[in-house]
């Protein structure tokens, strides 16, 4: 059966149930937008209930999600996310708040913040936090404007590059050139950052170090007082991507490893939900001297009320309307209440192990470039598989037959045919044994049937795409098919 889009369901007077009048007036289109162009009619779909939910629940089937099962996406943390958290942030009176509501009227969803903001600040050591971002790479650029502005404060605007390791984040050089500076590349050294290579490359012009602690390769930095210490030396400012504070929660704060500033991915660490590009929530925390620069407006309290604050001259600006992404900041709240200090002590511990277990077992099949303890993710290669004729991409599309979202492939860049897994810490043991053993039966594949690799995945809705036309071929609007003319009679002139 051919899988049709909503649009091309239904009829001419298919619907659902009758929705209640409009409790305020209702004004024509062109009344309020005058001068706009506007389409006499919109071509929407008018499809029953069931028809709707159906397709719904066929595309849910049809996608790889959480909910379904495994999903080891290094880096991503595609973790369990709470169903309470949905169920708090459905509420009343937090779906239906308005944003353009005086302080007075909004003091329920300021508190949330609040109380958000403050949880941040302890957990990882910092004097304040901004719940503005929306997301991990904004809260880079914010953390990063913060930067700019405070060195610029002491006259020191001529520091312009910022240091990074060859295993970032792709987020974090298309930070630094949106703030107008300049990306230095350090070396690794046996898979964590080298000192001699920061030594050297810190001078006058140095604004920041941005480090991912632990680093893109699961491993956590075992000299990081000294590369903290380098960098102030210097008179720069020590950045922390907090892709992977999933390994750190209840165990170690940032702010006491001599780190100024870094962002939260909520929705890696705290449990709101991904997808679809959008909410996300990337929070920064920072050090004491950087709090003038946080974003507008500031929260503050004055005679038990909470108050928004737009008179703060060094302030970087708005970095977001209203009060940030305001549903991811409930989610992540009620996750921190649900777990508590000892629960969240807890969840960084599970992700470890489970990724320590992990490890050791497929070094056994794959090849461990780097064998230490890891910390929350790891990466293998598959660089042994290629005398068989099979890459990593084909590994990554026969898991999807298995059941399993593929893990990160390809990154970070100094693992050569890189696989980074990442289970999290709501994962079983049976779950990471199947998983287990599906990677081992694909290396078997590998040398016994190559060809089974190379075609997958066959039990999917999709087959194999031509990932490159893809990306260079984007289509991403449908087109209503055009109604075949009508056959002219015979004898009649053809339309030329």
């Amino acid at each position: 059966m051919r899988r049709r889009l909503l649009i091309e369901q239904g009829g001419l007077g298919h619907r659902g149930p009758a929705l209640p009048r409009a409790d305020v007036p209702v004004r024509p289109l062109a009344e309020l937008l005058p001068g706009a162009r506007l389409r006499a009619e919109l071509d929407l779909p008018q499809v029953s209930e069931p028809e709707a939910v159906r397709h719904f629940i066929e595309l849910s089937v049809l996608n790889h999600h959480i909910d379904r099962g495994l999903y080891p996406l290094g880096s991503c943390t595609m973790k369990h996310n709470p169903k309470i958290n949905d169920e708090i942030a459905g509420l009343q009176g937090f779906a239906l708040a308005h944003p353009l509501s005086a302080d007075e009227g909004c003091q329920g969803a300021l508190r949330v913040i609040a109380e958000l903001q403050k949880a941040l600040a302890k957990i990882t050591g910092f004097a304040a936090v901004t719940t503005q971002p929306a997301a991990g790479a904004q809260g880079e650029l914010t953390g990063l404007l913060m930067i700019r502005a405070w060195h610029r404060s002491r006259g020191e605007g001529e520091r312009r590059t910022v240091i990074v390791p060859d295993s970032a984040h792709g987020t974090n050089p298309a930070s630094v050139a949106l703030v107008g500076y300049e990306t230095v590349t350090v070396a690794s050294e046996r898979g964590t950052l080298s000192l001699a290579a920061l030594s050297q490359a810190l001078d006058a012009r140095t604004a920041a170090v941005m480090l991912t602690v632990p680093n893109t390769l699961g491993l956590f930095e075992p000299q990081i007082l000294e590369v903290t210490r380098l960098a102030h030396r210097a008179g720069a400012q020590a950045y922390l991507d907090g892709a992977n504070l999933n390994a750190m929660v209840g165990l170690v704060r940032p702010g006491d490893l001599g780190f100024d500033v870094m962002h939260i991915n909520l929705h890696k660490t705290f449990s709101t939900p991904h997808g679809g590009g959008g909410p996300g929530a990337g929070p920064v925390a920072v050090a004491r001297h950087l709090e003038p620069f946080l974003p507008l407006p500031v929260l503050e309290e004055r005679d038990g009320a909470l108050h928004l604050v737009h008179d703060r001259p060094q302030s970087v600006g708005r970095v977001h309307s209203f009060h940030g992404n305001f549903g991811m900041l409930v989610r992540a709240l009620v996750y921190l209440s649900s777990l508590g200090p000892e629960g969240l002590r807890q969840v960084s511990r599970g992700a470890i192990l489970n990724a320590n277990y992990l490890m050791r077992r497929l070094a056994k099949t794959y090849e461990l470039p780097y064998p230490q303890p890891c910390m929350h993710e790891f990466v293998l290669s598959g660089q042994g598989l290629r005398k068989h004729g099979v890459k990593t991409l084909d590994v990554a599309k026969r898991l999807l037959d298995f059941g399993v979202h593929a893990p990160t492939v390809y990154f970070p860049l100094i693992v050569d045919e890189a696989l980074m897994i990442e289970p999290t810490e709501t994962e079983t043991l049976d779950r990471l044994d199947d998983f287990a053993e599906a990677m081992e039966r694909i290396a078997r594949e590998a040398v016994e049937n190559p060809q089974v690799l190379r075609d997958a995945p066959r039990t999917t809705p999709v087959g194999r795409l031509d990932e490159g036309r893809a990306a260079r071929e984007l289509i991403v609007r449908w087109s209503r098919p055009r109604e075949p003319e009508p056959k002219a009679p015979q004898g009649t002139p053809s339309r030329a």
